[in-house]
């Protein structure tokens, strides 16, 4: 349902990562270390991310497995990447000596972000249309029955 995320480090004293979905532009950030593990501890953390968000449980345990299967690649999409360093920067003010990264998190999802000015706004309201738009089986691409 929500596609490709890229990745971005925050170089912090304890450095971190910071991944955005390129569909709701929803951000995720988390401890980069060990960076070696950092695309096997994804799922779980965006499951977490995914649960913070209300999402249902289903679709939650859907994108976990998707997320279990990735590729490493450069985005080619500037405005993503105008989206990422905005994250980075807010990231940065907001940030403590120890920072709660879900926490974190989610107050980026509530930054208005340009290219989503003519739908949702900001990546919380933009992943919570995208879920109210999905039949209620919560499946992508399914339909309910209907009666005649």
């Amino acid at each position: 349902m929500l596609g490709a995320w890229y990745a971005t480090v925050l170089r912090w004293r304890r450095p971190a990562a910071l991944l955005v979905n390129e569909l709701t532009l929803l951000p995720l950030v988390m401890p980069l270390a060990p960076a070696r593990t950092l695309l096997t501890r994804f799922p779980d953390a965006l499951a977490e991310l995914l649960s913070a968000h209300r999402v249902p449980a289903q679709l939650i345990e859907a994108e976990r497995a998707q997320a279990l299967e990735h590729r490493l690649a450069a985005t080619a999409n500037r405005s993503l990447v105008g989206v990422m360093n905005e994250f980075t920067h807010l990231a940065d003010l907001d940030r403590a000596e120890q920072p709660d990264l879900m926490r974190l998190s989610m107050r980026l999802a509530m930054t208005p972000c340009g290219p989503l000015y003519q739908r949702h706004i900001s990546p919380d309201r933009e992943l919570a249309a995208l879920i109210a738009g999905l039949p209620e089986t919560g499946q992508p691409g399914s339909r309910p029955d209907s009666a005649p």
